[in-house]
């Protein structure tokens, strides 16, 4: 939790009698309409700076992808910069870098993100931008054929010789063994060896339509003239039909799964994950937000349950986390990290029977009113404040609409999450942390592996 979120939780701590609502940002005016192209736009009023942040979101990631095609996606990421029918390669960011704006991109499961923030009168040139690559996408094999070698490189660097994040895609392919979710974004290098520019044209022409999209507008901007520019710009473009789309569903009881991993680090480390729903996948969508909370209450914060107890009270471990991801388009995972102590010789064993003891007791008691409001108090400053910002504001719009909820849910969370009570919280802990839902790595270091 960053500094501002810690000062705003001792604030709302100081003062839990009053509404934990009242300490949200205002409601900002937001306006939506559809284009007759299918185009979604998603208009949010922020008037305190003369700024605009325009993103348009695809829906496709790397879940979508199937086995010998994985890549996809983001490799197409990287070839959108590389020029259309009228723009050369880097032309386009040229331009931007010209007046002083800011752009990128990202590509995660369930999505594809292109951003630009400038000055709200250069709201026009980032429209005409991303319209003409959404339209007239050149992706020359020769700018390919140089860019997937910078792609294969970039996995290197982040996966393949990062101990940590090579362990955490091996255990991903494990805990999602019936979803998309289990493909690595980046792609495993079998396929981006292979890979073919024909492959991300197709790609590129099943996916990025306007029916497929969704446009996000944030800053000091009127819902009429984002209206009137977005029909300018991306009015002309076609809708074509595309692929069938099914929602990443797990299997509800896949079973304990186990894997040894060896890789170079000089600590052993554990990884947990527990298959859960996602917002958009949950018969109770009050256990998404007691999960929520039961992330914090592990690891939000020096006071939480995992730094007190298991770090500090039992010196089971020199590190832990645990994390949670509610809003996924399919079924997410509740994920839990810890490094044994080395300094008093504990074990992958001692943290796991620590990590169960934890877990056992939310089952068995649920926490009391008072260590409850302190996280949910920590939780909604986090929220708050990190939802200052038109980038994040826009970012949370796109989202929640690409994986298939509603932008209305960032106003309306704070009270979805108040309403969650210590026996919902029990309740969540005895319906998902379970054997039959849990994937486990140990990681060992690799000199540990003829051991």
């Amino acid at each position: 939790m960053n500094v501002l979120a810690r000062r705003a939780a001792g604030l709302l701590l100081c003062t839990l009698s009053l509404p934990l609502a009242a300490f949200a940002a205002d409601t900002q005016p937001t306006h939506e309409f559809t284009l007759d192209n299918g185009l979604k736009v998603i208009v949010r009023e922020d008037h305190r700076a003369p700024v605009v942040v325009s993103q348009i979101w695809y829906k496709v990631g790397s879940s979508y992808e199937t086995p010998g095609q994985t890549g996809l996606s983001h490799a197409l990421e990287h070839m959108m910069f590389k020029g259309t029918d009228k723009l050369g390669p880097g032309e386009g960011s040229r331009i931007l870098r010209d007046l002083g704006a800011e752009e990128n991109a990202f590509t995660s499961d369930d999505y594809t993100a292109y951003y630009e923030v400038l000055a709200k009168d250069r709201l026009a040139v980032a429209f005409d931008l991303e319209a003409d690559r959404m339209a007239s996408l050149s992706l020359p094999a020769e700018e390919f054929a140089r860019e997937i070698e910078v792609i294969k490189e970039e996995r290197r660097l982040r996966t393949d010789d990062k101990p940590s994040a090579k362990a955490y895609e091996i255990f991903k392919a494990m805990a999602f063994p019936a979803s998309g979710y289990h493909t690595p974004t980046i792609g495993w290098m079998a396929d981006l060896n292979r890979m073919k520019v024909e492959e991300l044209r197709h790609w590129y022409q099943a996916w990025y339509v306007p029916n497929n999209a969704t446009l996000v507008v944030v800053g000091d901007v009127k819902p009429d003239e984002v209206k009137a520019l977005a029909q300018r710009f991306f009015g002309p473009i076609a809708q074509r039909p595309t692929p069938p789309v099914k929602i990443p569903l797990e299997l509800a009881n896949p079973g304990q799964r186990l894997a040894t991993l060896h890789v170079r680090t000089q600590l052993p480390s554990l990884l947990y994950g527990f298959n859960v729903p996602a917002l958009a996948t949950a018969d109770k969508p009050r256990d998404v937000q007691a999960l929520r909370l039961i992330s914090a209450l592990l690891d939000g914060g020096y006071s939480a349950r995992m730094a007190t107890r298991l770090e500090r009270g039992q010196e089971l471990i020199s590190s832990g986390g645990a994390q949670y991801d509610a809003f996924t388009r399919g079924d997410s995972l509740f994920f839990i990290s810890a490094t044994p102590n080395a300094q008093k010789k504990k074990t992958l064993a001692d943290v796991e029977k620590g990590i169960w003891k934890l877990l056992d007791e939310l089952k068995t008691t649920p926490p009391s009113a008072e260590e409850l409001e302190r996280v949910r108090a920590q939780v909604i400053a986090d929220l708050v404040y990190s939802r200052d910002s038109i980038s994040s504001q826009a970012t949370t719009i796109g989202m929640l609409e690409t994986v298939g909820l509603s932008w209305k849910l960032m106003d309306s969370e704070l009270e979805d999450l108040k309403s969650v009570t210590p026996q919902d919280i029990q309740s969540a802990a005895r319906t998902y942390f379970t054997r039959d839902r849990l994937s486990i790595a140990h990681v060992l270091p690799e000199e540990a592996a003829h051991e």
